[in-house]
């Protein structure tokens, strides 16, 4: 029986999730496999994690041309984005909280070319007049990475209705927190 790696890693990342501190026999279990097979295709946890972090940014970056950043007015952009993102948005949340992906010199090059697309679909939007500027980029970027993944964590825990992420994170990204006179 020939092992498939990318269905371990998807097993993996729904447990991780959901459970940050499983360990290699949780996983090992939640993908259906013994922790010595699991062992031989990921010699430890920095390991796994370093599969799931790649995994992770192929999917972002999928999700990324999927949602066609340059078409169009922003609000739609940002609407596809955030529906191209969503089945992933679990993964993306656990690996931007996993703290060894972001220490030292060797930050995974993904991260970069993301966020550097990210920032400039913000400044795009605020050049075209269609985002507020008195927020940088950055801040956007930030700002929607923290909404994706408490949306994703809020839907995984039951706070909120899966069908629901979308919009939410849409929504209170484009227009804050703060109550308009129409509603």
């Amino acid at each position: 029986m020939t092992l498939d790696r990318e269905q371990v890693l998807r097993s993996a990342a729904a447990l991780l999730s959901h459970k940050s501190t499983a360990t290699m026999d949780e996983v090992a279990r939640a993908a259906g496999i013994g922790r010595a097979t699991l062992h031989r295709h990921f010699a430890g946890r920095d390991a796994l994690v370093k599969a799931l972090e790649d995994l992770g940014i192929q999917e972002f970056e999928a999700a990324l041309d999927a949602a066609r950043l340059d078409e169009g007015a922003s609000d739609e952009a940002l609407r596809r984005l955030i529906a191209a993102v969503e089945p992933s948005a679990g993964l993306l949340s656990f690996l931007v909280n996993e703290n060894q992906l972001f220490e030292g010199d060797e930050v995974n090059e993904g991260w970069n070319r993301a966020d550097a697309r990210v920032s400039a679909f913000f400044r795009r939007g605020q050049e075209r007049g269609e985002f507020r500027i008195d927020l940088t980029p950055a801040w956007l970027t930030e700002a929607l990475y923290g909404l994706v993944g408490t949306g994703a964590w809020a839907v995984q825990v039951g706070r909120v209705a899966a069908q629901d992420f979308q919009y939410m994170v849409v929504e209170l990204l484009l227009g804050g927190a703060r109550r308009s006179v129409e509603q």
